[in-house]
């Protein structure tokens, strides 16, 4: 009988992953911890992700290795973790790893006390040293010496760490209009005129700042900040980084150029990519950026969604032990699939060849593969002629062994794919995505809650660990995206409702902002704080912006008063690395602009309500904040919002009143005047 450690009985598919190693692995639990103590050993804590290529490599090498797992279990109670379902855990030790090395990444090693106190920190160790990285097997009898001889220095380093990790910037720094310009021309100094993008290589797409360079160049009438966006979106939907057969991002380009990508596709990357997108579209009207949104929600239907509406985490890099094997293609291989027209057009337009396309990362010599990408636009036909090819070669790809599918459905993440689905359905008008949103909306409500308390990750029919602050954060967003969609004052209920929770449990009454635990979660070393926008905006970014919707549509000045003490805790930050902080920088973009509110009374005659919010979606500026009263909603909506009841139709017809800068302007009853007062505004 094949061998198997504790992990066998969890959901995670990462941990799954590693059930069959000789490693004897323990789930985080008090049963390895306690353990730990009666042994008086240290913790081996690994924590990594099941998409993640270097996870991979470090398990074949030393989890897989008789000789390093006997080593690891001799000296330390081993314990596994997905940074997914516990990201709390993560955010931790990954800042622990910042402070001791400098850097961070998956997978995560942390060598730690019994009562989780860390005294060593590393990210991937081969099984043996090599290239000045020390392995597996010199490492662990040293740690055991240190262990065994020198425990009290060890508690010493421990408490030093500690403390360093306790301490959290509080600088209060005023924040005035002028560091949205000095941001723009920052990225303007990064920005890679030739390729788009900022920087060099590695190049993530990070949506997220394209996004705050679409407002800021709204805000600040700045055309060079848009550019930056069209180019670097442009660039990457030519690129490899795009999957030009079965559609869809990878996760960042190894190159400058967004040819060689790392071959993960992460769920948060498409919403993320599905609102820049969609943004994008909405200001340039450049069909090309409509019809790779409308291709990345085919990819989520196609791979990511999972029959009750909620979807999944992630696809690997890896398929058959090779990173990209999946996705790349020998010239033969295509002459075998398209005739002699098809691979001279592919040839000349995606650029593969004989010797392949690019080169292989360890010699440095072609590899004899290629990734299909462009190097310029096509017309009409030829996106016609391609598309044919596209269907053949995907139909082919199909029968190859797929990458491994992380099936857990997170509810941060998804709340991020409702958020990118309901602003792509309305700025694209395409109904289809605004269902596909709900039915998300509906699968959270149906199996992401016990008890009332909202739950972090699904798998398999099991819902378990607390919501972070994330959870519901990004949920908050995905409904009052479907609110500014639909105009159902059910989302906006939802939304108010969840915030008192992170009100109560999660707001830090001493410093402001937001802890990433509940009070009632499980007590780590620290309760860590974040704001930092990373792959993924931070909760604390994104309920920033949720928090100034929620006062602009209900005038509860609650709302306003926490947001403007984030304002105040984020200064100093800013002035540290203010581009870490895009995110949060859309928010302040809402938060510094003039404040514009429309809002529409349903009568029995006049123009319809779909009439006037269609004009208002195709023209209205980013922070216009729209509201819609319809016969049906109206006693709901002044339910939530009481200062609503004062608004009514006038003589029977649907009627728009218009605010600016909290002064109203007379009400209007018709399209053409409605048009007239925002061209005296904008």
């Amino acid at each position: 009988m094949e061998k198997q450690n504790r992990l066998i009985n969890e959901k995670s598919p990462y941990l799954l992953q590693h059930s069959r190693n000789p490693v004897n692995w323990f789930p985080w639990s008090e049963e390895a911890f306690n353990l730990a103590v009666r042994e008086d050993k240290p913790i081996f804590l690994s924590i990594g992700y099941s998409t993640c290529h270097w996870c991979h490599v470090m398990e074949r090498e030393s989890f897989e290795d008789e000789q390093a797992a006997k080593l690891m279990n001799d000296v330390f109670i081993n314990i596994k973790v997905d940074r997914e379902e516990r990201p709390d855990v993560d955010g931790i030790y990954m800042k622990v790893c910042q402070i001791m090395t400098g850097h961070g990444g998956w997978p995560l090693t942390i060598i730690m006390t019994p009562d989780k106190k860390p005294f060593y920190a590393a990210t991937y160790i081969p099984r043996d040293s090599k290239m000045g990285r020390i392995g597996m097997t010199e490492l662990i009898p040293k740690i055991d010496k240190v262990w065994k001889e020198q425990k009290e220095k060890i508690f010493t380093n421990v408490e030093q760490i500690l403390k360093y990790l306790e301490e959290e910037e509080t600088l209060s720094t005023e924040i005035d209009p002028t560091i949205i310009e000095k941001i723009v021309a920052e990225f303007r100094e990064r920005f890679d005129e030739e390729y788009g993008g900022f920087g060099s290589r590695p190049k993530f797409p990070t949506p997220h700042n394209l996004l705050f360079l679409l407002a800021a160049s709204e805000y600040s009438n700045d055309n060079t900040a848009s550019e930056m966006v069209e180019k670097t979106l442009m660039m990457m939907r030519m690129g490899g980084i795009y999957d030009h057969i079965g559609f869809g991002f990878h996760r960042y380009s190894t190159d400058s150029k967004w040819l060689l990508p790392h071959f993960e596709k992460m769920l948060y990357d498409q919403s993320l990519m599905l609102i820049a997108y969609s943004q994008a579209f909405h200001k340039t009207k450049n069909e090309l950026f409509k019809n790779t949104a409308i291709e990345i929600v085919e990819y989520l239907k196609r791979e990511m969604l999972s029959p009750e509406g909620g979807f999944f985490s992630a696809e690997d890099a890896d398929s058959e032990g090779e990173e990209g094997k999946f996705y790349v293609w020998e010239f033969e291989e295509l002459k075998n699939i398209l005739n002699n027209s098809e691979i001279k057009f592919f040839e000349r337009n995606f650029n593969v060849s004989e010797i392949g396309n690019f080169n292989d990362e360890a010699t440095g010599l072609p590899s004899g593969k290629n990734i299909p990408h462009k190097k310029y636009l096509l017309t009409n036909l030829e996106e016609e002629k391609f598309e044919r090819i596209r269907k053949k070669l995907f139909i082919e790809r199909e029968k190859r062994v797929h990458p491994h599918k992380d099936d857990k459905i997170l509810t941060d993440w998804n709340g991020l794919t409702i958020a990118a689905l309901a602003i792509a359905g309305r700025l694209l008008n395409i109904n289809e995505l605004i269902i596909l949103s709900e039915n998300a909306v509906k699968f959270i409500y149906k199996n992401m809650f016990i008890h009332d308390r909202l739950m972090h990750r699904f798998r398999d029919g099991e819902t378990a660990f607390s919501a972070n602050l994330d959870d519901y954060a990004y949920l908050c967003w995905g409904l009052l995206e479907l609110f500014k969609t639909t105009h159902k004052p059910i989302y906006l209920g939802k939304v108010i409702s969840l915030d008192k929770i992170l009100t109560n449990e999660f707001w830090d009454e001493k410093n402001s902002g937001y802890f990433f635990s509940g009070k009632n979660s499980e007590k780590l070393i620290i309760r860590n704080k974040d704001f930092y926008d990373g792959a993924i905006p931070s909760g604390n970014s994104v309920h920033f912006s949720n928090l100034l919707f929620l006062y602009k549509v209900t005038s509860n000045t609650e709302f306003l008063k926490r947001a403007e003490k984030m304002v105040s805790n984020y200064g100093g930050k800013l002035k540290a690395a203010p581009i870490a902080y895009a995110h949060f920088l859309s928010g302040l973009i809402s938060y510094f602009s003039k404040s514009v509110e429309i809002i529409i009374v349903e009568g029995e005659q006049g123009n319809s309500i779909e009439e006037i919010t269609n004009y208002l979606e195709s023209e209205k500026n980013f922070n216009s904040t729209l509201i819609v009263l319809t016969r049906e909603n109206r006693e709901e909506m002044i339910s939530l919002a009481e200062y609503l009841k004062k608004y009514s139709s006038i003589g029977g017809e649907t009627t728009i009143y218009l605010c600016e800068n909290y002064e109203c302007k007379l009400p209007v009853t018709s399209l053409s005047e409605l048009k007239k007062l925002l061209r005296e505004i904008y």
